[in-house]
């Protein structure tokens, strides 16, 4: 098969935490796959290149319970090469989304965006995941699959790598890390947010100050 990973993030590829999880489904999709990765900017070459895939794996982070404006860019000219250009074959798409909110059910939207555009191009919508506290992941990256807080981050690449070697559809999946609810608030607030307040000259009674 021939099968596009494609990285909505805005941030450095591999360093984002989209770029982590397409590194974990990499791991897992069979080694006799033709696998090709893209970036969010694209041009007509490879757009045409997307159009003639097997599977494409579209995998963003949520912004604002919804896709980054810049992959809706992306999806736009997909679209607008498809129209010109009509598809040869079915192409089964599907969406890899994280946000940094610890329930991952805030993904449900995105990937009613992705479904909503799989519908009017043309493509099969097979199947979405959506990780909660994405903004753990670096944290984390060096735990192996299935292992702690990964557990259920497995299970659920288990379940989209089967049904992309066998292109076929599945329900979406949103899960939280298996991690407790209140040690994951306090690290948010003291390792991530009141470090990056300190890096920005803040300090924490700054944060919660209301205008």
């Amino acid at each position: 098969m021939n099968i596009a990973l494609l990285n909505g993030s805005p941030k450095s590829a591999h360093k984002s935490n989209t770029g982590i999880l397409l590194g974990f489904l990499r791991t897992k999709l069979n080694a006799g796959n033709t696998v090709s990765e893209y970036g969010s900017t694209l041009y007509e070459e490879q757009l045409a290149e997307l159009a003639d895939m097997d599977a494409i794996v579209t995998a963003f982070p949520l912004y604002v319970d919804a896709i980054p404006s810049h992959l809706l860019r992306t999806m736009v000219q997909l679209d607008e090469h498809i129209q010109k250009n009509p598809l040869k074959h079915g192409i089964y798409v599907y969406a890899l989304a994280n946000n940094g909110f610890y329930e991952g059910k805030q993904n449900e939207i995105a990937l009613q965006i992705i479904k909503n555009w799989c519908s009017h191009t043309g493509f099969i919508y097979g199947q979405g995941i959506g990780q909660g506290a994405g903004e753990m992941l670096p944290f984390i990256s060096n735990v192996p699959l299935g292992h702690g807080p990964h557990k259920n981050l497995r299970n659920a690449l288990a379940v989209l790598n089967n049904n992309i070697q066998n292109r076929q559809k599945g329900d979406d999946i949103l899960f939280s890390p298996n991690f407790p609810y209140i040690d994951w608030r306090f690290m948010a607030t003291n390792v991530f947010w009141n470090a990056e307040a300190k890096k920005n000259g803040l300090r924490k009674k700054d944060i919660v100050k209301r205008l």
